[in-house]
């Protein structure tokens, strides 16, 4: 193919790519209620992870945010967003699967297993990352966050925006958080990363992920610093087991 087809192919791939997350953003713009009973959740007492941890004791107290907005059409815009980003996030495999059939052509076969690999174990580690926020990270943020007062005087008043801001940016953090067992994956297939080297400094990366845990969640109770960090270092034993695993593998030529 010359230069001018290869841009007439992309041009095709990034027609479908936006048509199909207009698609199902339109798709989710149309069910406002359920998509935003879910994305809501957190602010009240009966969400699932407030009444796992309500059961031993950790939250005694109910709990109920009551969001305001302070601008004429910032709710219908947020809608806009949220409904842009489900939809995205609805069509991702098809996005991916697109994007990957238009660059397979260029990668020998060894590499597209690995380029299989890789896009479809971080696209996994990301919608767990996700996952995890918003089950946990998020849901302990917020209660701490919204129930904080520096002085019993001064209420709290938390917009949509602020919730809305706080929960993708979060979303994202962790995402690229649990990245981490695919690019030491990555680094260990390149050489760069040997296992001895990780367990050599597990006690920094101990040291890093609880700073990390309580920049996420800036609590000042254990039980909530611990299920933070608790997937975090997980990970980290994940990615120790994944990179030599990858050590160990015979090269093929």
């Amino acid at each position: 193919m010359t230069f001018w087809d290869h841009l007439d192919e992309l041009r095709s791939t990034l027609v479908r790519v936006i048509a199909a997350a207009l698609i199902g953003g339109v798709a989710a713009f149309c069910f406002k209620e359920p998509l935003f009973d879910f994305v809501l959740a957190p602010s009240h007492s009966d969400f699932i992870t407030y009444r796992w941890l309500s059961r031993v004791g950790a939250f005694d107290t109910p709990f109920q945010l009551d969001l305001i907005n302070v601008e004429l059409a910032q709710q219908f815009m947020i809608h806009l967003k949220i409904a842009l980003y489900a939809g995205l996030l609805l069509v991702s495999p098809y996005v991916l699967y697109a994007l990957f059939a238009y660059i397979s052509p260029a990668l020998y076969p060894r590499e597209k297993g690995s380029a299989v690999k890789a896009v479809g174990g971080g696209y996994l580690m990301f919608v767990v990352g996700c996952a995890v926020c918003y089950l946990f990270i998020f849901p302990l943020t917020l209660r701490f966050l919204a129930t904080y007062q520096v002085s019993a005087s001064v209420a709290n008043h938390i917009t949509l925006t602020s919730y809305i801001y706080t929960l993708l940016v979060l979303s994202l953090s962790m995402g690229i958080v649990f990245e981490l067992p695919v690019v030491c994956w990555l680094l260990a297939k390149l050489g760069i990363l040997q296992p001895a080297f990780m367990k050599k400094y597990r006690r920094h990366a101990i040291v890093i992920i609880l700073v990390l845990a309580a920049i996420i969640t800036p609590s000042g109770d254990a039980f909530t610093l611990l299920v933070v960090s608790l997937p975090i270092y997980l990970l980290y034993e994940l990615s120790i087991l994944i990179v030599k695993r990858t050590n160990v593998q015979p090269t093929k030529e």
